[in-house]
């Protein structure tokens, strides 16, 4: 057998019975006779002893004045706890590890401290490490400067370290355990009937992940992706199998017969405010250059962009919404704003190209009378700005009208 990557995240570590769990699934591989490499998060979530967002509390106690390098230098030490603490309950079990940190791993990362992007990963120790018959727990969320400073990889980064070590160690598959079964077709909190995927293409769950779906880091689908490695989004609690991510004709691989979808999963971004500005005078272009330059310049993203000769409507999130509107007034310019929407997207790999589509998204929120304020969509994607009391009956319709529950 070949190497198998496993990434733990801080929910699946962060009591004694989910490590138990965790140890289960090590046990497991290794008797399917894997080579093993174990990514970890920091345990458990804010509030909890060595989550990344405590230890970032702590720093808010202390001063708040920690410089950004230092602050990565910190944030190194909770997948260290992890790291440690999983090898000492590996040992016990008789199964022989040892742990690296993501520079010994060999993950050179450029100097963006917090979100640091990585440029390289060597993973000669590692392959050292699996030679000897061990175990290799590496720290998820960092890495290393040419200069050898520590640096983080932003929110996700544990998803991402594992796809690039499942690319640099050429894996056969990396799993990703979370605290749900998988990837579902809706959030399970809003959609009741929401059902679990057994596959997804790269494309359509970064375009989840993206669109709102917080199961799995896009950056890390995209590094998948681009080395053609299977990633599997499993539960830690279960021995289910989860979602298998991989290109198309995996899917007839590793599941002949299956039945070709037009749409996979619905997913939302809340905390939006829709702007929208007139452009009078014929002279549209040139407003819109005024309008997008100078949310550029105030660092301001923009998304949903709906551009005529006579206007532009965008999106912000809400907690920019006054900055936004501020910096068009001072520009002489007079925008409208409604805030509190919700971008609500309808996912899937068979929409480009098939009539009706658009037709039944209208029908399904038209049928609750919900106003759809904006639209726009991509070849595996369309997306609908509704008000935020329509979000919950907009994501239900949508969810029943695509048949996603049976």
């Amino acid at each position: 057998m070949g190497i198998l990557v496993q990434k733990f995240g801080g929910t699946s570590l962060s009591t004694p019975q989910a490590r138990d769990h965790v140890i289960r699934h090590v046990k497991r591989e290794l008797g399917h006779g894997y080579s093993l490499v174990i990514v970890v998060s920091a345990m458990g979530r804010k509030g909890e002893p060595y989550a990344t967002d405590t230890l970032l509390d702590w720093v808010s106690q202390n001063g708040d004045a920690l410089p950004q390098r230092e602050r990565d230098l910190l944030l190194c030490c909770g997948e260290i706890i992890s790291a440690t603490t999983l090898c000492s309950l590996l040992e016990k079990e008789g199964v022989p590890s040892t742990v690296l940190t993501g520079a010994q791993a060999g993950f050179l990362t450029d100097n963006s401290y917090g979100n640091a992007r990585i440029l390289d990963v060597r993973p000669e120790r590692i392959l050292r490490e699996l030679r000897a018959q061990k175990v290799v727990i590496v720290t998820g969320f960092q890495g290393q400067t040419e200069d050898g400073d520590s640096t983080t990889l932003g929110r996700g980064g544990s998803d991402t370290s594992a796809t690039a070590l499942g690319a640099a160690l050429r894996a056969e598959m990396v799993d990703i355990y979370t605290d749900v079964n998988g990837i579902l077709t809706a959030d399970p909190r809003i959609v009741e009937d929401a059902k679990p995927l057994s596959y997804v293409s790269y494309t359509e769950i970064c375009n989840m992940a993206y669109q709102g779906a917080k199961v799995i880091h896009p950056r890390a689908v995209e590094i998948a992706m681009q080395a053609q490695i299977p990633v599997r989004v499993r539960s830690t609690f279960s021995e289910n199998e989860g979602t298998l991510v991989t290109h198309p004709e995996g899917f007839q691989e590793s599941q002949p017969g299956i039945v070709d979808r037009f749409v996979t999963g619905i997913a939302y971004v809340s905390n939006i405010t829709q702007i929208s500005v007139d452009c009078p005078d014929g002279n549209g272009s040139g407003v819109q250059l005024q309008i997008f330059k100078s949310m550029a310049d105030s660092g301001i993203s923009v998304d949903f962009i709906n551009v005529t000769p006579t206007s532009a409507v965008y999106t912000v999130f809400d907690n920019h919404s006054e900055q936004a509107i501020a910096v068009l007034q001072e520009i002489g310019l007079r925008p409208k704003s409604l805030s509190g929407c919700v971008k609500v997207s309808v996912i899937g790999g068979g929409i480009n190209g098939v009539p009706g589509i658009m037709a039944r998204v209208v029908e399904a929120l038209s049928d609750h009378n919900i106003q759809i304020l904006q639209s726009a969509d991509s070849n595996t994607t369309i997306w609908v700005l509704v008000k935020k009391e329509d979000m919950v009956q907009s994501l239900r319709a949508l969810h029943s009208k695509f048949e996603l529950h049976r």
